[in-house]
């Protein structure tokens, strides 16, 4: 990338922000709650004698928020020699994206002579969406320009937008924890990207694909965070005793994938040991597994074996699937988001719908119709009763097999639109207006960053030619 292409680039995200400006100014009010021109606003702190305190949303708002900026930037520093731009290009292309998404939502909700509503629960669903997009960068990590992913993640947001409200509002499919709508959506995404960028030759070895025992360390950084925040990222759509539940089976599950991860490692690495790659990633597959079922009483050992099979099936898919995939079908994942993120993401949509077809009234009470609004009864004076005592409306009675079909075809369709408009999306990143990244730049900072490497330092000041604004505070 030369030096224009970053100068005409820098350029391209002020005219980024200022759309999004004018975006947010056409589209958004504050919600009520947040209005201070609302006048119960300023009498409802006084009401019970104390002032009110930030609601529960906000707390798992920042545990996503967390797992979006920390967990998702320091997972990708693995690679030996692009650990600022995993990190530095994380932070931007978030912070760009969280923005694209809240647009994308409110033009979803705004409402005829009025505005979309911007509230902590905004918030929330963008963080969960921002996930999309930085799945995706991990399949063409170190392969791209910045303004490259930033143009991937806003077509993405906005087929994202699009398939999330058909799973939602049209097939009334239900995926608590995004596990169809983000995680497969986003890998299957990334990889036809990939697949696009690598048409004109076939993937190969670049000497700075890989890792070092520092940057090893610091991608653990991210695999703790994710690990620990995971059961927030599955239940910050839920509520009640849904959202207890999502938390539990979050926690089993994921553990499950950890323990079964170290051990497959071992068993299919040289000499038995750990290979880093499994750990920082494979370990992480049950809180993906089990995100479309998370709210559903699967039972303790459900979440336990789904939790399980999700790690050995990662595992396995960086030791054998990953390599006949780049071999075959020239799709490079330098992250493997593959094995995180899209065989994890399909399971979890197969296991959500065994779990939908063995649904019944019998072990769900009337929170069935809650999980499952389409399967509440169509009449309204059947649901008579659950609406007044339980706020459950009318929906389309279906039955548990019905509900089963309807989840497994949201996943069907969620893999179509990921590909298809992958593809598309691969296409126009390629235009020359995006820039690109030579063979010779893969894989390193020096084509996003200033670096200054301690032996140059020492060096120019050695022989008293140290050029720079400042010396180094090694020097100082």
């Amino acid at each position: 990338m030369t030096t224009t292409d970053s100068l005409s680039h820098a350029i391209v995200l002020l005219f980024i922000e200022g759309f999004l400006v004018c975006g947010f100014l056409a589209t958004f009010d504050y919600a009520p709650e947040a209005d201070a021109g609302n006048r119960q606003n300023s009498a409802s702190p006084h009401l019970n004698g104390k002032p009110s305190s930030l609601p529960v949303t906000y707390t798992l708002y920042q545990d996503v928020h967390v797992m979006i900026w920390i967990g998702f930037g320091f997972l990708m520093t693995f690679l030996k020699r692009y650990g600022q731009s995993a990190i530095g290009l994380t932070f931007l292309v978030g912070a760009i994206l969280v923005q694209v998404a809240l647009v994308c939502e409110g033009v979803m909700e705004i409402e005829r002579d009025n505005k979309a509503h911007l509230s902590l629960e905004s918030l929330l669903s963008a963080d969960v969406a921002v996930a999309a997009p930085l799945i995706s960068m991990g399949a063409l990590l170190g392969k791209t320009t910045y303004i490259q992913l930033v143009f991937m993640g806003i077509l993405e947001l906005i087929m994202f937008t699009v398939n999330k409200y058909v799973g939602n509002h049209i097939l009334m499919a239900v995926d608590a924890g995004d596990s169809m709508f983000v995680h497969a959506f986003g890998a299957y995404f990334g990889l036809a990207v990939s697949f696009v960028m690598g048409m004109k030759e076939k993937p190969k070895e670049h000497h700075l694909e890989g890792p070092s025992y520092n940057s090893d360390i610091f991608a653990m950084i991210g695999t703790v965070f994710l690990w620990l925040f995971w059961p927030s990222f599955n239940s910050a759509s839920q509520q009640g005793d849904d959202q207890q539940r999502a938390i539990m089976n979050t926690l089993l599950s994921i553990s499950a994938s950890c323990v079964i991860a170290f051990a497959a490692s071992a068993l299919v690495s040289k000499d038995s040991k750990f290979n880093m790659v499994h750990i920082q990633n494979s370990t992480l597959a049950g809180g993906v597994a089990i995100g479309t079922a998370a709210g559903m009483m699967c039972e303790p050992v459900g979440a336990l074996v789904v939790g399980s099979l999700a790690g050995l099936l990662s595992v396995l898919g960086y030791k054998y699937l990953t390599p006949m995939i780049q071999k075959h079908l020239r799709i490079h994942d330098t992250c493997g988001v593959h094995n995180l993120h899209g065989m994890p993401g399909v399971l979890a949509g197969i296991f959500g719908a065994l779990m939908a077809g063995l649904a019944t009234e019998a072990s769900y009470d009337y929170s069935l119709y809650e999980i499952f609004p389409a399967r509440a009864p169509s009449s309204d004076a059947k649901v008579a009763e659950m609406r007044d005592n339980y706020g459950i409306r009318p929906g389309q009675n279906r039955t548990a097999a019905q509900q089963a079909g309807y989840q497994l075809l949201a996943l069907a369709i969620t893999l179509g639109i990921a590909i298809v408009s992958g593809l598309v999306t691969g296409l126009i990143m390629r235009l020359s207006v995006c820039g690109s990244i030579s063979e010779e730049q893969k894989f390193d900072d020096e084509a996003h960053w200033e670096l200054e490497e301690e032996s140059s330092h020492e060096s120019t000041v050695k022989d008293g030619n140290n050029s720079g604004d400042q010396l180094p505070m090694a020097t100082i």
